[in-house]
C-alpha cells in the first residue's frame, strides 16, 4: 500500500486496472479446464459482480461526491444527481451506437454491423468495464485533490471490489465463446481482452480529474450511474437467464456485503 501511495495518482489508477484486468484474465483462463461452467455457479457469480458494483457506486463514489460537494455553492446533492443521470444516459447512447451481443441473446444490439458474434459477444463485455475502469481511475484521481474524502486505501478497495467481480466477467465471455467452436487459445485470449479497456479509462479518469478539479463530484457519481445501469441492463438480467434466480439474488447480497466491508475496513 505504501509504495502504492509513493506513485502519481495517474500511475496508481494504471496499476490498480492492470490488476482488474489480470483479475478478467484469470476468470478466461477457466476455459482451459472444460467446456462448460455450472449454470447455477455462474449466475451467483454474475450476481455477486452486480452487488459489488451496486455496492461501490454508494460507498466509493456517490457518497464521496455528495460530501466533496457539501458547502459548495450548489446545493450538495446537485452534483451526485447530474453527474449520475449523465452517466446512465451515457452508457444508453453507446449501447445503442456499439454493435454489441448480450450473452445468452441471438440478436445484436446497436447500430447494424457485418461484425462475427466472437467481436459482438466481447464488445458487450467491454461496455461492461469500461464504467468499471472509470470509476477506479477517478478514485484515484480524487487523490490529488488533497481531500479528506479521498484515500489511497480507499481508492485500492475499489479496485480490489472490482478485480473480483471481474472474474465471473471473465467467465462469462470465454466459456459461451468456447461452446460455440472457438479454440480454448482464442477464447482466452478475447475473454481477457474484455478488461483491456479498463487500464484505458482508469488513465482518462484520473487524468480528466486532474486537470479540471471542480468536476470530481460530478465524475465520480458519472462513474456510478455508469456502473449502476450496467447492473441494470446487463448483470442482473443474465444472471437471471439460467432459472437460479434465488442463487445469483443470494450472490448480489453476497457481493454488496464484500465491497461494503471492503470500503468501509480499507477506506
Amino acid at each position: 500500500m505504501d509504495a502504492l501511495a509513493s506513485l502519481s495518482p495517474v500511475v496508481q489508477a494504471l496499476v490498480a486496472t492492470l490488476f482488474t484486468w489480470g483479475m478478467t484474465a484469470v476468470g478466461a483462463a477457466a476455459v482451459f479446464l472444460g467446456r462448460e461452467v455450472n449454470r447455477k455457479l455462474l449466475d451467483s457469480m454474475l450476481g455477486f459482480a452486480a452487488g459489488v458494483m451496486i455496492a461501490a457506486s454508494y460507498w466509493s463514489l456517490l457518497a464521496p461526491a455528495i460530501e466533496m460537494a457539501t458547502g459548495g455553492p450548489l446545493p450538495a446533492w446537485f452534483p451526485a444527481v447530474i453527474g449520475f443521470l449523465m452517466g446512465g444516459a451515457f452508457l444508453r447512447l453507446v449501447d445503442r451506437l456499439l454493435p454489441h451481443l448480450h450473452i445468452g441473446e441471438t440478436t445484436p444490439e446497436g447500430l447494424k454491423s457485418p461484425w462475427q458474434r466472437t467481436t459482438l459477444l466481447v464488445l458487450a463485455i467491454t461496455l461492461h468495464n469500461f464504467p468499471e475502469g472509470l470509476a477506479v481511475g477517478v478514485a484515484f484521481g480524487a487523490l490529488a485533490a488533497g481531500l479528506p474524502t479521498a484515500a489511497t486505501s480507499g481508492a485500492a478497495a475499489l479496485a480490489l471490489g472490482i478485480g473480483i467481480q471481474n472474474l465471473p466477467e471473465g467467465l462469462a465471455v470465454s466459456m459461451p465463446l468456447r461452446r460455440e467452436g472457438v479454440s480454448r487459445g482464442k477464447s482466452f485470449f478475447f475473454g481477457q481482452l474484455s478488461g483491456m479497456v479498463e487500464p484505458v479509462a482508469a488513465v482518462l479518469g484520473a487524468a480528466a480529474v486532474m486537470v479540471a478539479q471542480p468536476i470530481l463530484p460530478y465524475a465520480l457519481a458519472f462513474a456510478a450511474g455508469a456502473m449502476i445501469f450496467v447492473v441494470a441492463e446487463d448483470l442482473i438480467p443474465e444472471a437471471q437467464q439460467g432459472g437460479y434466480v434465488h442463487e445469483a439474488t443470494l450472490g448480489v447480497m453476497l457481493g454488496f456485503a464484500v465491497m461494503m466491508f471492503l470500503d468501509v475496513a480499507l477506506g
